[in-house]
């Protein structure tokens, strides 16, 4: 089976589902504009790291049928750590709206978690950089740094 190829319009439905084997090559073929390599790793770093982790959960962004990003946590219930390690909508889909709705639905996931208070991410502070997006929708610098990033907490 085949992933959709239809064009998103900005209006579709956005759901978060599991990668499959059916659907793996097309989630590694996503990326971001060129700009913004510096910032997230590609999906497939992603995936074989997920693979090497007890804690990583995670899944492909869909707007309704078609693949437009990827998503990736640290979920660690004992002690309760919820962490947004990984984070992209695909250069195509940019500006539509899918990068909101899609965090959305991870904390909306992350608030089912055992414990979870807060759900933790990091940044490169550079200009075009994704800072600016998370402190639209909620986060707010810690002041702590980890591996050179700015650490962001959305309190839920």
């Amino acid at each position: 089976m085949t992933e959709s190829q239809a064009t998103p319009s900005g209006r579709d439905e956005v759901a978060l589902r599991e990668v499959t084997g059916d659907s793996v090559r097309t989630i590694c073929g996503l990326s971001v504009r060129d700009e913004q390599t510096k910032f997230v790793a590609p999906n497939a770093v992603s995936i074989a790291q997920a693979y090497f982790s007890e804690h990583a959960w995670f899944r492909a962004v869909y707007a309704d049928e078609t693949p437009v990003g990827f998503v990736m946590l640290a979920d660690q219930p004992e002690p309760p750590e919820y962490y947004l390690w990984r984070f992209m909508i695909d250069a195509r889909y940019q500006g539509m709206g899918y990068g909101q709705r899609a965090l959305a639905l991870l904390i909306e996931h992350v608030r089912t978690r055992p414990g979870a208070t807060e759900l933790l991410t990091s940044v490169v502070q550079a200009e075009g950089g994704p800072q600016g997006f998370y402190e639209k929708n909620g986060f707010e610098l810690t002041g702590e740094y980890e591996d050179g990033e700015a650490v962001m907490r959305l309190r839920l």
